[in-house]
């Protein structure tokens, strides 16, 4: 006979009770609409700790707001809803939504989440499994795929611009050929798997050079997922795919930091997404523009508390500045020439709306004259390249080409 002590040890503590997960809630079929008068069977899969009687605690279940009366890990259901679920100590589970419809034609999506690189099925369905003919899907008004007689309309990969709202039309023989019916409208979404990366630079190598790290956050659902990274010098791949996210530039190659990039991929390269050039902090952009997320934070300081310094591009000695023009912008707006100094404060002066419109443009004159900076260091390095293609050795080796990232 059990102890009581033996009993407690059965029941989660408070503290590990209040980090449980959501439980997960699955439909089968895994169909979001179905006909009227189908059943459905809804599944709650999540932490179910024994009670005192040694007996599972009871699943929560809700229809909308309302408390069902099953407390099973499944349940069979046809009523139109939002449905959810909830076990011992845990959260409620996300929602599904059920729709019922007394249509001839449904399109039938899935109830779970699409993630890029995953594939999306859609099925459209005539009454009760009748074969429908002369089948047309539609994404966004537009058709997209025809075929004579029933089957799914299949995307292996599913990128962002799968995401919208899609149809299906048809006939059906009752009992002979029907005009062509249209199913009701279905929005599907095709959830972001990792945003693009943003390379950065990490800080100072024990063994010389610069480390970059090549930055990214997996969705929540998909923390699990494995990414791979690549990195890049212009167009040539310095570094190709494998699990590492940083990269130590060599001492040599320090002072073409801006001309890195990176790529980040799944393993099977089903989603694979590239960064923009590296920034380096006071260059391009303002940290306090709406785009100072892109660019790369401050450098930490060095081991031996030295502060990182990266010699200057010799690409910059030959464009001049774009505050080496009196009283103008580069894109020719006049700029008020300099007052006389006055006894009083300079607060007591604000700008004038030309003075306002010539520093808003400022960050982006500076990023456009840094582009045009590498573009021109590109073009003549493959200049000297084509006419003494010693000095390049490393070309002649077989290297992997992708299109470099727009600045």
């Amino acid at each position: 006979m059990w102890t009581l002590a033996a009993l407690l040890l059965l029941a989660p503590s408070s503290g590990h009770a209040a980090t449980l997960e959501k439980p997960t809630l699955s439909l089968h079929p895994p169909w979001t609409t179905i006909f009227k008068g189908e059943r459905v069977t809804l599944r709650c899969d999540g932490y179910h700790p024994l009670v005192l009687e040694l007996r599972p605690i009871s699943t929560l279940w809700y229809l909308g707001h309302l408390l069902l009366p099953s407390h099973g890990k499944s349940i069979e259901v046809q009523a139109p809803g939002v449905y959810r679920c909830q076990t011992r100590g845990a959260p409620v589970s996300d929602p599904v939504h059920l729709s019922v419809s007394n249509d001839w034609l449904i399109l039938q999506a899935p109830y779970a989440a699409v993630f890029e690189g995953e594939p999306l099925v859609l099925r459209c369905r005539g009454w009760y499994d009748k074969v429908v003919y002369k089948l047309h899907y539609y994404h966004d008004g537009q058709a997209v795929r025809y075929f004579h007689s029933s089957a799914n309309y299949s995307v292996p990969q599913a990128r962002a611009s799968d995401s919208g709202r899609y149809q299906c039309s048809g006939t059906m023989r009752i009992p002979v050929e029907s005009a062509p019916m249209f199913s009701a409208k279905v929005a599907v979404t095709v959830q972001e798997l990792f945003p693009a990366p943003v390379l950065k630079v990490a800080g100072r190598a024990e063994a010389g050079g610069v480390v970059v790290r090549c930055e990214t956050r997996l969705h929540p659902r998909k923390r699990s997922v494995p990414l791979q990274f690549a990195f890049y010098k212009y167009s040539r791949a310095v570094r190709r795919f494998d699990w590492g996210a940083e990269y130590r530039v060599p001492e040599a190659e320090a002072d073409e930091l801006e001309s890195h990039w990176c790529e980040a991929a799944t393993a099977s390269r089903s989603v694979r997404k590239r960064s923009a050039w590296l920034q380096l902090p006071g260059r391009g952009s303002s940290l306090d523009s709406p785009t100072a997320a892109l660019a790369p934070q401050a450098a930490p300081l060095a081991p031996g508390n030295k502060p990182l310094s990266f010699r200057k591009s010799l690409l910059s000695t030959s464009v001049p500045s774009v505050t080496s023009v009196p009283n103008t912008t580069s894109v020719g707006l006049p700029v008020p020439a300099a007052r006389a100094p006055s006894a009083a404060p300079a607060a007591c002066a604000p700008p004038t709306p030309l003075e306002q419109s010539a520093a808003a443009l400022k960050p982006e004159v500076d990023l456009l004259l840094r582009e045009i900076r590498l573009l021109r260091g590109l073009l003549s390095r493959v200049v000297r390249e084509t006419k003494d293609p010693q000095t390049f050795p490393e070309h002649g080796a077989t290297r992997e080409t992708p299109h470099g990232p727009r600045g």
